[in-house]
């Protein structure tokens, strides 16, 4: 068991051990880890870090006192309204995450619902097969119920099945830009145009995709409109800590406009220190979080983010092909950053733990079984070099003659 020390460690001490600590954690930088990291070049990591070590004591909920956060978290938002189209009534705050984005989401349209409409029985949401898991904890903590559709196909969310799923105890519908598993883009329009039918809440579930899939379309990606610009759209999430490239604990929470927005929000005045309000559900937060976004976001601008999207959507294309050259094809259509790819000809366990046994971190799918990749700039470099081991262990997996086949567990 590891108790406090009775005298404390020099610095030089405690250094070395944590680089020794680090000697089997895998080598990210040359693109040995398909998630986690999002990598846009040493200059934008070193940007996120000297911003963040400028602002590494300040406390984001203390805006009043910090008033340099408060200018920068104001910005940030404005930046990203900007981009998905939110008009001059649209709203937003940081938070640390993608899933509190969600979880704030949710809070915002069960009380929206509530306050409008108050009905006996538990809250629902309705969303597909592949939304992120971050629903299903955010209703749990709030003692709502969520059901889980069907995909079509092309392994996007289908709208018949959603609107078949809706009772009137459904305060929210969920699409997702795009939805991890698979990395397609569900039909946001048409789910739009459901809620805004059936009067219910519609939120856009883009933590992969908001700080990447403006500039994906600009480049020529098959995207269709999906955010503020669908009338039917309530709330976007996305994560600045993704391909925003900013330091992590930085997401985004937007909303179409101010009635919406006061759910996010939560207020207390009934203890001897008076009023206590938060729009987010943290208190303290790093303001190192929210300077470091906002010192990334003007580094890059348009330009940068750009340049950047460009190359990383020409890894996924060079990967999706190689694999397909190896009788791996992608899984759907993906438009963006993460796709997947497998067979059902190839035992792809066996695949992976070979692919492991070369020191690649691989990611999965279960349905159907594939492997997973959410791509940067890491990636770009080494893309011949993991093509040839994945030929190398799609020979052995042949030769292995598929013996040992074990289910995949996903990872989120």
């Amino acid at each position: 068991m590891t108790t406090l020390p009775r005298q404390g460690t020099p610095w030089p001490e405690l250094q070395q051990e944590m680089q020794g600590a680090a000697k089997d954690d895998v080598d990210w930088r040359n693109g040995r880890v398909p998630m986690f990291i999002h990598y846009a070049g040493d200059d934008v990591l070193d940007v996120a870090k000297q911003a963040y070590l400028m602002y590494f004591s300040e406390n984001g909920l203390g805006l009043r006192a910090f008033r340099s956060l408060a200018r920068f978290e104001s910005e940030v938002v404005q930046m990203g309204l900007g981009l998905l189209h939110g008009g001059a009534a649209a709203k937003g705050a940081m938070t640390t995450g993608g899933t509190e984005s969600i979880f704030l989401a949710v809070k915002a349209a069960r009380d929206l619902a509530h306050a409008r409409d108050p009905r006996p029985g538990r809250a629902q949401i309705v969303l597909a097969r592949s939304a992120h898991p971050a629903f299903d904890k955010a209703a749990h903590f709030m003692g709502l119920d969520t059901v889980r559709t069907p995909l079509q196909a092309d392994y996007r969310a289908d709208p018949a099945a959603m609107a078949a799923a809706i009772t009137p105890q459904t305060v929210m519908i969920v699409g997702s830009v795009p939805a991890y598993p698979h990395g397609v883009i569900d039909p946001i329009g048409e789910l739009a145009a459901l809620a805004q039918s059936r009067g219910l809440w519609m939120h856009v579930d883009a933590c992969v995709g908001g700080y990447f899939a403006p500039f994906a379309r600009q480049l020529g990606a098959v995207v269709p409109d999906w955010d503020f610009a669908l009338p039917g759209v309530t709330s976007i999430s996305a994560d600045l800590h993704k391909y925003g490239y900013a330091a992590k604990g930085a997401s985004t929470l937007f909303f179409r406009d101010a009635e919406s927005f006061a759910g996010m929000g939560w207020s207390f005045d009934n203890w001897p220190r008076g009023q206590y309000f938060t729009h987010t559900l943290v208190g303290t937060r790093a303001g190192g979080a929210i300077a470091a976004a906002w010192a990334v976001m003007k580094y890059l601008g348009e330009e940068g983010y750009l340049r950047v999207t460009e190359r990383v959507l020409a890894t996924r294309q060079a990967l999706q092909q190689g694999a397909a050259a190896l009788g791996l094809p992608t899984l759907g259509d993906p438009q963006l950053s993460i796709l997947a790819y497998g067979c059902p000809d190839h035992d792809v366990p066996a695949v992976s733990r070979a692919m492991t046994a070369r020191g690649w971190v691989m990611g999965h799918v279960t349905e159907p079984p594939g492997i997973h990749h959410m791509l940067n700039l890491t990636h770009e470099p080494v893309v011949g070099r993991y093509l040839a081991d994945l030929s190398d262990a799609l020979q052995g997996a042949r030769l292995d003659g598929g013996a040992g086949r074990s289910t995949l567990e996903a990872r989120y």
